[in-house]
């Protein structure tokens, strides 16, 4: 039994023009890296214990971005 091929098709156009930084864009990161570094800085300074923000910022850094 051969499966039928289905064609690509990407979720973004190759010949669109979409803006990578825009002031939206700093004004989102800049406060996400604001509040995980202080949550960072607290749990370090209250458990004595530091965890990696990286992880939690991108995933929901992505999914504020498909949302926007």
């Amino acid at each position: 039994m051969s499966q039928p091929t289905k064609q690509f098709k990407p979720f973004v156009a190759p010949e669109s023009n979409m803006p990578e930084l825009t002031v939206k864009s700093i004004l989102v990161g800049s406060l996400f890296g604001v509040i995980f570094g202080a949550a960072t800085v607290y749990l370090a300074l209250k458990a004595g214990l530091t965890v990696s923000a990286s992880i939690p910022i991108a995933v929901i850094a992505i999914t504020l971005g498909r949302s926007f």
